[in-house]
């Protein structure tokens, strides 16, 4: 896989996620019981500091710096206490600025990956059904989608069995 190759299955996942919240509509974004309680926005606001924290990796490697720090507090190390305060801190938001921010830092994930040198090493790994891709940056490896990665893994089965659930309603 080359990085152009990368940046067309990065465009093509966003466009698929698009897709999927323009299906739910901004009527359905605040509607709880997606994932638990959680609703859409919830679910949005919990996988955008993904991909913060990968542009902000990606961005340090390639000024051969260390790992930044994550966007939430550095004594939370439990995915229950990050999951929590990522919910706590986004659940009075808008759906339309956390629409928005999800948006903006995919933009920013773009061009991140389209700075990165024509020969970039780029590695698929393939787990079960599903392929993963890895971009090595010095003796530094990223996965640009993340994002995705996590929303098919963890969310998207959810998403999609109560959203089937309400379009029947």
């Amino acid at each position: 896989m080359n990085k152009s190759d990368l940046l067309n299955w990065l465009q093509e996942e966003y466009q698929q996620w698009e897709a999927l919240l323009a299906q739910i509509g901004p009527e359905r974004m605040d509607q709880g019981g997606v994932a638990g309680h959680w609703s859409i926005k919830d679910i949005v606001a919990h996988l955008t500091p993904d991909n913060h924290r990968l542009v902000a990796n990606m961005q340090a490697a390639q000024r051969g710096e260390p790992e930044p720090p994550p966007p939430w507090p550095a004594h939370l190390q439990t995915d229950d206490d990050i999951n929590s305060w990522i919910y706590e801190t986004n659940r009075g938001r808008l759906v339309r600025d956390i629409l928005d921010e999800s948006q903006q830092v995919f933009q920013q994930l773009i061009a991140v990956v389209e700075g990165l040198p024509e020969d970039v090493r780029i590695e698929i790994v393939h787990q079960g059904r599903r392929e993963y891709y890895l971009v090595w940056l010095d003796d530094q490896r990223v996965q640009p989608g993340e994002f995705f990665d996590h929303f098919h893994d963890d969310h998207e089965a959810d998403i999609r069995a109560w959203l089937a659930q309400v379009e029947k309603q």
